[in-house]
């Protein structure tokens, strides 16, 4: 089966797969657009449009969109994969933060009976990407490639150097703040 592309953003959302997995994940969840829009914090024209594939849906606002349907993040946002697959740099469905300087890319998702995702993340100094609970369970492991970052739980997080390694509850609240320019990690969301 073809999953339409988007084109139009090389490397940014796939809105097309972002658009028929929300439509699919809610129906499946049997709540309305009015109900998922509420219990996720955004706007109800935000959801329609998403699923209309229109819009530029940040990363908070589709985390909020996963943990209101129970679902892994890499599942509204991947499209099927074929048996190999390569992502070069510069490509994969990538998704900004709203108030950091920070990108994540998604570069394999959990297939179907797995449970971990896997992001390269890239972030610059300034505001830190503070992230919300994700759903119960998760657990988040940090691998620093270059640069410099304080990276885990909001209240303690750990200065990572390249090498470094960290593992940490995504279900409470934990952030990601780069100190050095083109600052670079891998990280591995285990779903349990």
């Amino acid at each position: 089966m073809d999953v339409p592309h988007d084109e139009s953003s090389p490397g940014g959302p796939p809105l097309a797969v972002i658009a028929a997995s929300l439509q699919r994940e809610r129906r499946r969840a049997g709540l309305s657009l009015a109900e998922v829009a509420r219990r996720a914090g955004i706007a109800k024209s935000t959801l329609s449009q998403l699923e209309s594939g229109t819009g530029n849906p940040s990363v908070e606002t589709l985390w909020a969109l996963s943990v209101t349907l129970d679902v892994p993040f890499a599942q509204l946002v991947e499209p099927p994969r074929p048996r190999v697959q390569v992502i070069r740099a510069g490509e994969g469905p990538a998704f900004a933060a709203e108030r950091a300087d920070y990108v994540a890319t998604l570069l394999a998702s959990s297939p179907p009976h797995t449970r971990r995702d896997i992001y390269l993340v890239s972030a610059q100094p300034g505001t830190a990407r503070e992230s919300d609970p994700h759903m119960p369970g998760v657990v988040e492991h940090v691998v620093l490639s270059t640069g410099r970052a304080l990276v885990g739980i909001a209240e303690d997080p750990v200065e990572l150097a390249p090498g470094d390694y960290v593992a940490y509850p995504g279900d409470i609240a934990h952030v990601f703040r780069a100190l050095e320019p083109d600052t670079l990690a891998v990280l591995v969301q285990e779903h349990r």
